[in-house]
């Protein structure tokens, strides 16, 4: 009896754990979603995107997902210990044990797009500069997504300021170039290509592409970490509810 009340307590802070870790996973897979949409709308006028990057919009569905079942599972688990029922357990271990391969499978994902990412946005250097070249201060859609996103990120074209050479923006404005690109100097107003460039050697403003990556290489540390905790999680939850599912089964 004071194993299986032991083993029940162990259930009931697994579980607790779990569920807590499915509402935080559904919360970022919220928020990656959301800005994912933002970041796929600039690419709208980019002729070839790269099938990787597409996947983009496909995380936030998957840590969605995840996160909702975490959610029940973490219900289910408790309700299986609580009423000692076999089939509640059962299904909690088979749930997790579906889970967790999951799981495995998308750090593999994230492991493979880290190594290729730098690649696949490099990739997308012509197009995107042909892109805000062409239609930067025209495309009132495009110009507000990359204002929102230089703005966000700190950052400045793709690269650098020279990514908007020649755009609409920078002719209509007498050779100025957009305020993100000198550092909050111009104080949200457009300055001259002289402040822009003095920005950039100066490395006060890095371009959009290199803060991409530290975002993207910063969130899969905090990913993984994750991960590899609620993964041990799930296995002890896993250990125990088998644990439990053999006591009862002796009761009987």
């Amino acid at each position: 009896m004071c194993c299986s009340g032991f083993l029940k307590m162990m259930m009931f802070i697994f579980n607790g754990i779990i569920f807590v870790a499915g509402a935080a996973i559904l919360g970022v897979g919220i928020w990656v979603k959301v800005d994912s949409n933002s970041f796929m709308g600039i690419l709208n006028g980019v002729e070839a995107i790269p099938p990787q990057l597409s996947q983009l919009a496909n995380v936030g569905y998957l840590l969605i997902g995840v996160g909702a079942v975490l959610l029940v599972i973490g219900f289910l688990g408790c309700c299986g210990a609580m009423k000692e029922s076999r089939c509640m357990l059962l299904t909690f271990f088979s749930i997790v044990l579906i889970i967790f391969l999951i799981e495995v499978a998308g750090a593999v994902v994230l492991l493979v797009f880290k190594d290729v990412a730098e690649n696949v946005f490099d990739s997308l250097e012509g197009e995107v500069k042909k892109s805000l070249g062409a239609e930067y201060g025209s495309d009132e859609s495009l110009t507000s997504l990359w204002n929102s996103t230089m703005e966000g990120f700190q950052c400045c074209g793709y690269k650098n300021y020279t990514d908007f050479n020649g755009s609409p923006f920078v002719v209509q404005n007498g050779g100025f170039y957009p305020s993100q690109c000198c550092n909050g100097t111009s104080f949200g107003k457009a300055c001259s290509q002289s402040a822009a460039h003095l920005a950039a050697e100066l490395k006060m403003v890095d371009g959009c592409f290199t803060k991409l990556l530290q975002f993207i290489e910063e969130n899969s540390a905090i990913i993984a970490g994750v991960a590899l905790g609620i993964a041990a999680l799930e296995i002890a939850a896993m250990v125990v509810s088998m644990i439990l599912y053999k006591d009862i089964g002796t009761k009987a």
